[in-house]
């Protein structure tokens, strides 16, 4: 049975910086395509970012430039770096992989 878990969520100042795991298991689990998603409070999931087939990874306008996702495929390990947080990056941060496996998320407050 797969299984993902995310974990380095926190309450952080603005400004501040957290990074996001997720590890992925199971037997057989083969990973072609991950992503991260966060959900506020009263708002839709939203994309962040994710790694497509071939390597290539894609940020929201909203991170760019302050969000890094980086992993490892064969340890079935993947990160998010969160630097100069703002209060708008609050949510539950997920991590899911081929949009079928998906975790219960970890939670990123940011406020002073």
């Amino acid at each position: 049975q797969v299984q993902i878990r995310e974990s380095g969520g926190g309450l952080v100042q603005p400004g501040g910086s957290l990074r996001l795991s997720c590890d992925a298991s199971g037997s057989g689990l083969s990973i072609t395509n991950m992503g991260w998603y966060r959900q506020a409070p009263g708002k839709e999931l939203e994309w962040v970012a994710h790694i497509l087939s071939g390597g290539r990874i894609n940020y929201a306008t909203s991170v760019k430039g302050r969000f890094t996702l980086s992993g490892d495929v064969a340890k079935r390990t993947f990160y998010l770096q969160m630097n100069n947080l703002k209060p708008e990056d609050t949510a539950l941060y997920r991590c899911t992989i081929d949009f079928t496996h998906w975790g219960q998320g970890t939670q990123v407050t940011v406020s002073s």
